[in-house]
């Protein structure tokens, strides 16, 4: 009856929580490594950046709606979102995204493609979303096409 699926929840619930402190040990290591590699910079709040390509356009800033192409992974390689796949770039406002995006996104110049490793506080956090454990470190390659300013 129901008792079963109220203990199942708990369990669920427990492995969850047991997989998040897991991955991020996973993602502090990953980033504590990753910081001394050559060219990866580190802003004051935690993200991690890699300078794929400068460009030399306009930069966003938190009000700007921006065009961009991207590739999400995880540590693993797997790639659990990607603009290209689906052919066309997607546009968002700087304010409705995460925030390793708010904060990367205006270092960038468009036409640059930048490498973001972000640290779970700075994407999804402890919550679990399709293809994203919770905890998880998100790696974003991101290709700023365009700065499209508030109308």
């Amino acid at each position: 009856g129901n008792i079963d699926v109220d203990m199942k929840k708990v369990f669920d619930k427990e492995r969850d929580l047991k997989e998040g402190e897991k991955n991020l040990k996973v993602a502090e290591d990953f980033l504590e490594e990753n910081k001394s590699k050559p060219n990866v910079k580190v802003t004051p709040s935690g993200l991690q950046y890699l300078v794929m390509k400068e460009g030399s356009g306009a930069s966003p800033i938190k009000t700007d709606r921006v065009k961009v192409h991207y590739v999400g992974t995880l540590i693993d390689g797997s790639e659990f979102d990607s603009s290209i796949k689906r052919g066309e770039p997607t546009v968002f406002g700087l304010n409705q995204v995460i925030k390793g995006w708010t904060e990367g996104l205006q270092l960038m110049n468009s036409g640059a493609k930048y490498e973001f490793f972000i640290h779970p506080r700075m994407a999804y956090g402890a919550r679990s979303r399709p293809q994203i454990p919770g905890n998880s470190l998100l790696i974003f390659e991101v290709e700023l096409i365009e700065v499209i300013n508030k109308k």
